[in-house]
Formats: structure tokens, C-alpha cells, sequence
């Protein structure tokens, strides 16, 4: 199983969240999105350790086990076909998430996510963690 960690859900792997790093442990791929990776970056320069946090993101990303989705012609498509879907039906998400769903939807993965508005969206293999 290939798994794409939701910004939330690597932030928690990192803490420790029992949930998401038995689901990493458990997966065969794990895959980063781009506009996760934008996400953390921006995260970490607005906090106190960005040297570290960079770091540690660099060590995950180097995991042979780890790739980085890019942002393509297709992840376009998916993104444009999601936002339409969403808007047709009334929902809405924050821009950068429907990004990460289209990238979830196209690299096959099961996105890793805390966030429930994942739930309304079609076709996307989504899984929220437990909470403890």
C-alpha cells in the first residue's frame, strides 16, 4: 500500500502519533506531495527551529522509501475535475488541499489526513488516524 502524508499527519508522525507511524511502518511506498512540502517549509520558517525541521524533512525525503509527487499536467486535470465536483455539489475545501487530493488520487495512495473535509471528496482513498 502506498500512503501520502497529509501536512497534519507528518507533523504527527514526527511526534510520535502511534496511528500514523504504525500506518508508515505498514506501508510498502510513502509519498510526499509538493504543496505538503510548500506547506512545512512555510511552517518552518515561521517558527524557532527551521534548521532543524528542514533537516529532519531532508532525512524523511532521502528514505528510500520516500518519493515526492510532483505537480503535472495530469495532477491539473485531477485538481480541476475535484474543484468542479466540489463547487457542483457546495462543498469547499482550502485550495492546497484539493492539490493534495489530486496527487493522492494519481499516485494511487491512500492520503493520511486529520482533516474530515477529505471526506467530500469523490474517489479519494482517505484515512483520519485516531486521535490518541
Amino acid at each position: 500500500m502506498t500512503l501520502l502524508l497529509d501536512t497534519n499527519a507528518y507533523s504527527a508522525l514526527l511526534r510520535g502519533h502511534a496511528d500514523v507511524a504504525r500506518r508508515v511502518r505498514r506501508a510498502e511506498r510513502v509519498v510526499l506531495s509538493v504543496v505538503v512540502v510548500g506547506e512545512l517549509l512555510f511552517g518552518f520558517r515561521n517558527g524557532s527551529r527551521y534548521e532543524s525541521n528542514r533537516q529532519e524533512l531532508d532525512e524523511f525525503l532521502a528514505n528510500p522509501f520516500v518519493s515526492l509527487a510532483p505537480v503535472g499536467v495530469v495532477t491539473a486535470d485531477r485538481f480541476a475535475r475535484i474543484a468542479a465536483a466540489l463547487r457542483k455539489r457546495g462543498r469547499t475545501l482550502p485550495t492546497s488541499d484539493i492539490w493534495i487530493a489530486a496527487q493522492a488520487m494519481e499516485s494511487g495512495a491512500e492520503l493520511v489526513s486529520f482533516d474530515q473535509h477529505f471526506e467530500d471528496v469523490d474517489g479519494l482513498a482517505w484515512v483520519k488516524p485516531s486521535t490518541s
